[in-house]
């Protein structure tokens, strides 16, 4: 018969594996909050939306690491826990890579949502040899062709900016069936703000359709059929400009399909860094 006490044992020893770890990496101007899954697994970052910070991967983390991977996500400078000290110029990018330097990470899967694939974008400009591939998520990358700005006005209006988060960002399939989970995500959006005292942090590179065809990792770029600020034309146009870019549009998600289709997300996002 198993010894009750052992038994005991290694239940918390999983517990405890299963642990995430909360701490803060120190880079100049500002004390970056993150949390770290651990293991030894192959480190997977996540960046998050404007809208959010760390706090929102919370169906990620857990079936990230159940796959293996050492999961490590951070608040942005400006956003959730992270402390800014002073305004001492400073890339997203060059954030990321001391992040990554602190934390002994040679080379990584990133995964960017949102405003988060902006710096995602940039940072595989910057620093391919970081990286193991690339994941930009219902983003419209920080890309600055004019074409492409006047693209953004067409389907999104000036009015659109003044409707709540909510509105712009969930679907609305999901806000009509999940009341519960789209409660949930304002609540994440509100204790995620970014400090007025911070200023909007730059790219390294100027961010246009024709830098996107120097990236050469394995990059995969998804989206929500009902996203308002990055649908499926806007992926596929990137795609056309990155050298084998894998691209899946999941239907009826909006701007978080992170959040709002968590099982497609993972399925999708898991499958594709599987092969990297």
């Amino acid at each position: 018969m198993r010894n009750p006490l052992a038994w005991i044992f290694i239940v918390l020893a999983a517990a405890n594996a299963q642990a995430v770890k909360e701490a803060f990496v120190e880079i100049p101007g500002a004390r970056i909050f993150y949390t770290d899954s651990g293991g030894n697994g192959v480190p997977v970052v996540l960046l998050h939306a404007a809208t959010g910070s760390s706090r929102v991967w919370e169906y990620q983390i857990p079936a990230f690491a159940k796959a293996g991977y050492r999961v490590i996500a951070y608040d942005r400078r400006g956003w959730g826990r992270t402390e800014v000290s002073s305004t001492e110029p400073s890339t997203t990018s060059d954030d990321l890579l001391a992040i990554l330097d602190a934390l002994k990470l040679q080379k990584v899967h990133l995964i960017g949502t949102a405003a988060g694939g902006f710096t995602a974008f940039d940072f595989a400009l910057s620093f391919p040899e970081r990286l193991r591939s690339l994941v930009v998520a219902n983003s419209i990358g920080g890309i600055q062709d004019e074409d492409f700005l006047a693209l953004g006005r067409r389907i999104r209006p000036p009015a659109f900016d003044a409707l709540p988060p909510e509105l712009r960002e969930v679907g609305p399939d999901y806000r009509a069936a999940n009341p519960k989970g789209t409660e949930r995500w304002v609540e994440l959006e509100k204790i995620s703000k970014a400090l007025a005292t911070s200023p909007a942090q730059k790219m390294r590179n100027r961010l246009t359709l024709a830098a996107l065809e120097q990236i050469k990792v394995p990059t995969f770029l998804l989206t929500g059929g009902a996203d308002m600020y990055a649908p499926p034309a806007i992926q596929q146009l990137f795609a056309a400009h990155i050298k084998s870019a894998e691209m899946l549009v999941v239907p009826d998600a909006g701007h978080s399909t992170y959040w709002e289709q968590p099982e497609a997300f993972n399925r999708a996002v898991l499958g594709f860094i599987r092969k990297h």
